[in-house]
């Protein structure tokens, strides 16, 4: 089942042709504790579970064990006289080789212990407001709107 329509090839002139899947995978964390070799996907409804098996031997050469499928319904909401439903969604299990595991990467790290200069840094900056706000004239007004 193809959700692209390819233009017809015609004889003459070569053509520049990009062929995309017809398939697309979304990597995503999984709503619950999961062993460390079962990586969670969301999926095109049309997929099977052979399709997601090839999909990722053919593009990624990840040689899953297991493909398990499910539909996980919309949620259903009422925002004023009439009731409105999200798209449904087919999430797929991927089980890897038992020596294989998946972890995600941390792309936001921790943050540092902060400095001793910056802690220095920020001591001379108030201090220097400090003595920039005692000029301030005119009351109920801010120092800044003065300048």
């Amino acid at each position: 089942m193809s959700t692209r329509w390819y233009p017809l090839y015609q004889t003459g002139n070569p053509q520049l042709r990009i062929f995309l899947p017809n398939f697309w995978l979304k990597l995503v964390t999984p709503e619950h504790k999961q062993p460390s070799n079962v990586v969670t996907f969301h999926c095109s409804m049309e997929m099977t579970m052979f399709d997601v098996k090839n999909y990722l031997e053919k593009i990624y050469d990840v040689h899953p064990i297991r493909v398990n499928t499910r539909i996980a319904l919309g949620k259903t909401y009422m925002p004023e006289k009439f009731v409105c439903k999200e798209d449904d969604i087919k999430i797929a299990y991927v089980t890897l080789p038992k020596g294989q595991t998946f972890t995600f990467p941390t792309l936001f790290p921790p943050e540092k212990d902060k400095d001793e200069q910056s802690d220095e840094q920020m001591d001379q900056i108030q201090k220097e407001f400090k003595e920039f706000s005692k000029n301030n004239k005119i009351p109920g007004v801010p120092s800044w709107f003065a300048v």
